[in-house]
């Protein structure tokens, strides 16, 4: 992700694993990710099979854009896609079994300034040590 000019400075603190199967009826309802914690930048790697994203506006109930996740490819939802249109993935998207990583980074309210700068560099802190290792409780 760092090779992308528009990921350069990408610190992710987290990472969410998802599992979808057409089976289960899989799919995420349409909402707009927290903004107090999550910066302006999502980013998914969409891993097994294609899939759409699907862009809907509260105050336009009838606009939806369907953005394409080819299996393999890398999106970024950022600025009014980010914060204005909610996303969802609709169960009649999920034709095979889906594997989605979302990474989220600080929001500038955590980062070099904020007023919450020094929590946040302990959350990035606690974000390098991940190891790949399953945490059970």
């Amino acid at each position: 992700m760092k090779a992308h000019p528009y990921l350069c400075d990408f610190e992710p603190v987290e990472l969410c694993n998802l599992e979808y199967c057409q089976q289960r009826g899989a799919h995420i309802d349409a909402h707009l990710d927290d903004m107090w914690l999550w910066g302006d930048r999502l980013v998914t790697l969409n891993l097994l099979s294609d899939s759409v994203l699907t862009f809907t506006l509260d105050s336009n109930p009838g606009v939806s854009v369907g953005v394409p996740l080819f299996r393999r490819s890398l999106t970024i939802v950022s600025s009014a896609a980010r914060d204005t249109w909610k996303h969802s993935i609709l169960p009649e998207d999920i034709k095979e079994r889906r594997i989605a990583m979302t990474f989220r980074e600080l929001s500038t309210e955590f980062t070099a300034g904020g007023v919450r700068e020094q929590e946040g560099n302990e959350l990035l802190k606690v974000a390098l040590l991940f190891e790949g290792k399953t945490v059970n409780s």
